[in-house]
């Protein structure tokens, strides 16, 4: 069964670490979801005006941000892996996608690697066309974009476990400091600490 958004909001405001950024984008999130939300499986989550739901992985589209429920086929070997990855595809396979998970750096720095991502937008009105233009030769081909290097992640589409939840782009901003990582086997702080050891390796 898919895991609420209301615990999603619950389990992070029990966190004593959560910050005051992280405290305004629930207060965004509370604002913009409807009252009766459930399961992301369900269809009633976001405002229409807010996000929208994609019923497929083979529907996602590159340079967009999803939220969606993971579990990875390989996971009892994976060190640690998240069960409710926040994820900008920039590949499409015939067995699932390539994407940048954001919840692999810690909020400050996926603020950052957003706001690099966004001089790459098509357009900049934040309106329904909008799309990220990117892909893995540009994201490793500029320094701006090395936050990313931790990040990459590929999905194998029969392991996505509910729809996926398209975060309009007026709101990608708020969307990246919802506290919503779900990481299974290891702490935020372990992982966020070897994705900084990661991005030091490759420099």
């Amino acid at each position: 069964m898919a895991t609420t958004f209301q615990n999603h909001i619950l389990n992070a405001q029990r966190k004593g670490h959560v910050d005051q950024q992280a405290k305004s984008s629930i207060n965004w999130f509370r604002l913009n979801v409807r009252k009766t939300t459930n399961s992301i499986s369900t269809g009633r989550l976001f405002k229409e005006e807010q996000a929208q739901l994609v019923n497929s992985w083979t529907s996602v589209g590159p340079g967009q941000m999803y939220f969606v429920n993971y579990d990875p086929k390989h996971k009892k070997t994976l060190p640690y892996y998240d069960s409710f990855p926040l994820i900008i595809p920039i590949e499409r396979y015939k067995d699932g996608i390539l994407a940048m998970n954001l919840h692999y750096l810690p909020p400050v720095l996926r603020a950052k690697l957003l706001d690099a991502l966004f001089d790459t937008v098509n357009n900049k009105r934040f309106d329904e066309k909008t799309k990220m233009k990117v892909s893995y030769d540009i994201l490793s081909g500029a320094s701006k974009f090395s936050l990313f290097q931790p990040c990459i992640k590929r999905y194998l589409g029969p392991h996505f476990r509910s729809r996926f939840i398209r975060i309009k782009p007026e709101s990608w901003t708020p969307a990246v400091f919802l506290p919503f990582e779900r990481f299974e086997k290891a702490s935020n702080a372990k992982v966020w600490a070897d994705s900084r050891k990661m991005m030091r390796g490759k420099r």
